[in-house]
């Protein structure tokens, strides 16, 4: 069974200023099954981020359903949705989003307090340094945001989008601010991740080359998917 899908769905934003909309998707389908890495691409303002935030419960499709493990979650409630949200889709952004007065630890923490179920502090912290140790960060716990480069900052966003044990990753740019080298880097951590927890990851990017690195990769074009 896939961990989320797409089912015909279709998007259309207002034109500003207009009476006018956007079509986005149009009877887009996608399944992302449990453990794939699955690259999107396509032509800026085709809309990538749309089908991310699709995924990812942060908007809703006009036509069309979204399941996450088999479960139509278009007439949930928002507060059914963000427990869903939270214990099973992990986030990483361009931008990493750390909070600049909080240690890179309780940046990591940040999202076990969106639980539904109270988490015991002493086995999430544990998880914490644990992942931490494992993207080589385990002697930056106590350091701030400020005082990281901009491949250390996207590796605590990553473990920051771990830490809640998710079934899928969604990655959105996450490269986009960094160098060649560090793009790299990420994008083949995020992958060996992916493999070492049965993770699937869905990265969205404009690079072919970190494209070509994931399992399979989609074109969204027309508002609809291509191979």
């Amino acid at each position: 069974m896939p961990i989320i899908e797409l089912k015909n769905v279709s998007k259309s934003y207002a034109e500003p200023g207009s009476v006018n909309r956007v079509t986005i998707l149009q009877g887009a389908s996608l399944q992302i099954q449990p453990g794939e890495t699955l690259a999107i691409t396509g032509p800026s303002g085709c809309g990538k981020s749309t089908v991310l935030n699709l995924l990812g419960t942060l908007d809703t499709p006009d036509v069309g359903e979204v399941l996450i493990d088999g479960e139509v979650i278009n007439k949930a409630t928002a507060n059914q949705i963000s427990v869903l949200r939270s214990e099973k889709i992990g986030f990483i952004f361009q931008l990493h989003h750390l909070l600049p007065q909080c240690t890179v630890l309780e940046n990591v923490l940040l999202p076990t307090h969106a639980l539904k179920t109270k988490p015991d502090p002493a086995s999430f912290e544990k998880r914490a340094r644990d992942l931490l140790e494992i993207v080589g960060l385990e002697h930056r716990m106590s350091w701030y945001p400020g005082q990281l480069s901009g491949g250390e900052r996207q590796r605590v966003a990553v473990v920051r989008a771990l830490i809640n044990n998710p079934k899928v990753i969604l990655a959105d740019e996450p490269t986009g601010a960094l160098d060649e080298a560090n793009a790299d880097t990420l994008t083949d951590l995020m992958i060996s991740i992916s493999q070492k927890f049965g993770i699937s990851l869905v990265l969205v990017s404009h690079n072919p080359q970190q494209a070509q690195r994931m399992g399979r990769v989609l074109r969204l074009q027309n508002g609809a998917f291509m191979q």
